[in-house]
């Protein structure tokens, strides 16, 4: 089980497959193996070298409450230290929803290591505002979603013990931080796709987006779970062809 050393704490991360990195970063709440349920790692990992990474916070990674730790320029330099460890200059990234935010993160502070961008599921204009009731504290309002979650689906927070929570409310409020993030994509300088569900409350805005900053967009069935839970396989499918023509990342 490997593990990297990130800003003082331990990062999990597992590889499947051979080829070209590729780094797939997952939503909160998920985990590194979200990836494998939903069928991306088999439909990638004939063409690609597929990393998925535990974020801090989540599956076996370090859990730390401390709210600093969960900026987005902390977590970005995870991701460089994952790609450091496996030996690459650059890799192709692929993020969903706080993944996306990330990644983000990745080409603001670290996008000489990127060779393609993929962002899911995260509206880079208003994040996660667009669907979120105003004038509502984050704290609590993430607290509700926690304590809704353990009621209609309580395997996917069953690992959440109350010691867990100061870390994962650190890592809600840092979400809000949007600085810089429309220019980080558009001059990412690495060729990028923007994927959103078409139920999704952010598929709009995403999409307004994309177009009129001329980058490509997907949109797969499903509403924000369900473009990843149920119908990941076949984004899968779509995001191995916009990655297949792209130029490999250098090994070090």
């Amino acid at each position: 089980m490997p593990f990297v050393a990130s800003g003082g704490y331990n990062i999990h991360y597992e590889v499947e497959g051979r080829g070209p990195l590729l780094v797939l970063q997952h939503g909160l709440l998920s985990d590194a193996a979200s990836w494998k349920r939903w069928g991306f790692v088999d439909a990638l990992k004939e063409s690609f070298r597929v990393a998925t990474v535990d974020s801090l916070g989540h599956g076996f990674s370090d859990k730390p409450p401390t709210a600093s730790r969960y900026s987005q320029e902390a977590r970005s330099a995870d991701l460089v230290a994952v790609i450091d460890d496996l030996g690459c200059e650059r890799a192709h990234l692929v993020g969903y929803s706080m993944g996306g935010w990330i990644a983000v993160g990745v080409a603001k502070h670290h996008r000489d290591r990127l060779s393609s961008l993929v962002i899911g599921g995260w509206d880079v204009t208003h994040g996660v505002e667009s669907s979120s009731p105003s004038g509502l504290d984050r704290r609590a309002y993430f607290l509700g979603l926690l304590a809704s979650a353990r009621q209609s689906l309580p395997a996917m927070v069953s690992w959440v013990t109350p010691e867990m929570e100061p870390g994962l409310c650190a890592c809600w409020e840092a979400l809000a931080d949007l600085s810089g993030a429309e220019e980080a994509v558009t001059q990412a300088g690495v060729p990028s796709l923007l994927w959103s569900g078409r139920d999704d409350p952010n598929h709009k805005p995403m999409k307004r987006f994309a177009a009129e900053r001329d980058l490509k967009f997907l949109s797969p069935a499903g509403d924000h779970a369900g473009a990843i839970w149920r119908h990941g396989r076949d984004a899968a499918v779509d995001i191995q062809a916009f990655l297949q023509p792209l130029a490999p990342c250098n090994v070090t």
